[in-house]
């Protein structure tokens, strides 16, 4: 098994190729689970025409998959010319990983078996995380759900934990002390749980696991290039090229929250432009219901497109638009991308109003010199963060090794 802080491994989201040279046993079991991940079930035949493994390499591969309970056989498909045949699929119960996802307002662990499927769903909610009550959390959570498959406990192969960068980061905003932003701040999470837990676990941001969960699970089926937006607490994103997650330099590409809404001003002393988070990001619709005296919990939920939430919830969605269709147009500009995806943690239906608002926005925006991409709605959901994070030991341990998509941070 690898270490956990190793590079995290893409799926090949296009035709896995795979080799029939000595030596690439691993690598070739890997293309073929692949394979199977990505379009369901396959009988042998397509198997070895869509990896360019020889019929016989097949045999002898899918053979071992099957006896490491890793396939299964479904019933034979009759009907066509020639012998009726067999598809394989990946077995469920095959491997299981948690995905753990700790946000400004709350934490989700989520435990999903070998199809991404989930499991079992834990969530807690807080104004903002104290380290003494959540660290113990994450560990006694992650313990419960791989204790609770019994039998099967052993074939869970690690934990991925999805947060952000800094967690403590915008404490002003968030109305933070110094002492409560620096702690988050200077802390190596990462490390921090891993003290706590004996199970291998692994790191990503928090919107690129979201980015990760619909490039294997959602729209990444689809398009193969996007610029993807997840608004949550604080608006954040991804990018996938090829289809291939892009993490930049740093770890940070598609950080949409720090993208300036203008440009700086000149003179000494000048205010700093604001930045889209505080324009897109859910603390601002959180803000805006506060300020009317309204359960600021609402943001999340069916409620905010409902009376007495509606009218803060409209002004919101007006500004947020605009804020977040100056940011798909300055990046058009840079990547000159086809697509955009958008998903969060609100209601499907509150993301549907921003879609269709953020597309009334850059239908009024600039264009000129530029190609204007189409934006579409994420498939993943409010969940796409911490099932990004289940994902990442999955592919860790399975996906083909020959690209990097993910490395810890």
């Amino acid at each position: 098994m690898p270490d956990a802080e190793a590079a995290a491994r893409s799926p090949d989201l296009l035709r896995p190729r795979g080799s029939n040279q000595v030596g690439m046993r691993q690598f070739n079991e890997r293309v073929v689970l692949q394979a199977l991940r990505v379009h369901t079930s396959l009988p042998k035949a397509d198997l070895a025409r869509l990896t360019g493994l020889s019929a016989q390499t097949i045999g002898l591969i899918t053979a071992r998959l099957e006896e490491d309970q890793l396939i299964v056989k479904q019933s034979r498909v009759r009907g066509r010319v020639g012998q009726p045949s067999v598809p394989l699929a990946l077995n469920p119960d095959g491997a299981f990983a948690i995905g753990i996802k700790v946000g400004r307002r709350g934490a989700e662990w989520l435990l999903i078996d070998f199809t991404a499927q989930v499991r079992e769903r834990h969530a807690i909610s807080y104004d903002f995380p104290d380290a003494d009550e959540l660290l113990p959390a994450i560990a006694r959570h992650i313990h419960r759900l791989r204790d609770g498959l019994g039998p099967l406990a052993a074939r869970n192969v690690g934990a991925g934990l999805a947060a952000p960068f800094l967690l403590g980061g915008w404490h002003r905003t968030l109305g933070l002390s110094k002492a409560q932003s620096d702690l988050w701040n200077q802390m190596n999470l990462l490390d921090e749980v891993k003290a706590r837990t004996d199970v291998p676990v692994s790191f990503a941001r928090d919107t690129v696991a979201a980015c990760v969960a619909e490039l294997v699970g959602g729209r990444g089926h689809d398009l193969k290039s996007f610029l993807y937006i997840f608004v949550d607490t604080f608006v954040g994103g991804g990018l996938v090229i090829d289809s291939h997650l892009h993490t930049g330099a740093h770890g940070n590409a598609g950080a949409l929250a720090s993208l300036p809404m203008q440009p700086a001003q000149a003179g000494r002393g000048a205010a700093l432009p604001p930045q889209v988070m505080a324009e897109a990001s859910l603390w601002e619709l959180e803000q805006r219901l506060q300020g009317e005296g309204l359960d600021p919990t609402a943001a999340y939920d069916d409620r905010a497109l409902q009376a007495p939430f509606a009218a803060a919830t409209q002004a919101w969605l007006g500004s947020a638009s605009l804020a977040l269709a100056h940011a798909i147009v300055s990046s058009t500009a840079v990547l000159d991308l086809a697509d955009v995806v958008m998903d969060g943690s609100m209601s499907r239906s509150l993301l549907q109003a921003l879609l269709e608002q953020t597309r009334a926005a850059l239908a009024r925006c600039n264009w000129e010199g530029l190609w204007p991409p189409q934006l579409h709605g994420g498939r993943v959901g409010a969940q796409a963060c911490a099932l990004g994070g289940a994902m990442l030991p999955l592919h860790a341990n399975f996906a083909p090794d020959h690209d990097v998509f993910l490395k810890a941070a």
